[in-house]
Formats: structure tokens, sequence, C-alpha cells
């Protein structure tokens, strides 16, 4: 009984950890978003088409069409767009909490940083796998418009995750 009991408590501090890490990478995902839309208005530049982009190349490659009429299938792959960089937040804020989970124990600098990283490369990546974009010709205003707020949710993933923590 005893082991049983040891083996859910680790299971149940691991889910928590997971559960607090997501809750975190929402709020990291909004922190993103926030400095991102500052950023268009500071400079006047528009959204990046880069995420409804990435849902239409993944329905051609995939097979599996975006329903509806032209107003209606547009309507929704700017939506998705939108999304998927949600879920790529909470995915990586769940991966920030397993870690936590497993004994990592950075400073929140540290943490935010190493989180924000993956959380570029988490969003980044497959764009460049898919040919939507490539970093090696990114200029420096398009590495400030990526980095600057994936750190935002590196430090505020990280952060909240700290305040959660009892």
């Amino acid at each position: 009984m005893g082991v049983r009991r040891a083996r859910r408590r680790v299971a149940g501090a691991m889910l928590s950890s997971i559960l607090r890490g997501m809750a975190a990478g929402a709020a990291g995902t909004t922190a993103l978003n926030a400095v991102t839309y500052l950023d268009m208005v500071w400079r006047g530049r528009p959204a990046s088409s880069t995420p409804e982009k990435t849902v239409e190349t993944l329905s051609e490659k995939t097979g599996l069409p975006v329903p509806g009429d032209e107003e209606r299938r547009g309507n929704r792959v700017s939506g998705l767009g939108p999304l998927m960089g949600l879920l790529t937040g909470v995915c990586v804020g769940a991966g920030y909490g397993a870690l936590r989970g497993l004994g990592w124990r950075p400073s929140v600098p540290v943490a935010g940083l190493v989180t924000g990283v993956a959380a570029m490369a988490g969003s980044s990546a497959p764009m460049t796998l898919l040919g939507i974009t490539d970093p090696r010709e990114w200029s420096a205003a398009d590495w400030a418009s990526d980095v600057v707020p994936h750190l935002a949710y590196g430090l505020v993933t990280a952060g909240t995750y700290a305040a959660t923590t009892s």
C-alpha cells in the first residue's frame, strides 16, 4: 500500500507541475502577444502573415482542407493561426512544468531565457521546415520582432510558475 501511495503522490505532483506550467505558458503567451501588439503600434508594422501561411501549408501537405466557402475558410485560417501560437505557448509551458517536476531549478531569469528560446524554436522551426520563413534571411528588426516577445514569454512563464509554487 505504501508504494502505491508514494507512486500516486509522485504522479500527482508531476501532473500538478505540468498543469501549473500550462497555466504559466498561457500567461506567457499573453505577454508575448502584448509585446508583439505594442511593437506593431510603436513601429506601425503589420501583423505577421506567417501563422496563416503555416495553416495553409499544413492543410496542403496533410490533405486536410480547411472547410467553408472562400470567406468562411479565410476566417477559419485567420483564427487557426493564432490558436496554433497559443497551443505552442501552452505546450512549452507544459514542458517547463514537467522539467520543474523532474527537479530542474534554475533562477527565474535563466529559466525565462531557456523557456523563451524553446518557445521561439517551437514556433519558428516548423515554419522554417515548411519553407514559410528562413531566419538566415531575417533583418535585425525581424530578429528583434521575434526575440523580444519570446523573451517576454519566457520570463512571464517562469515568473508565473514560480508564483504558483508553494
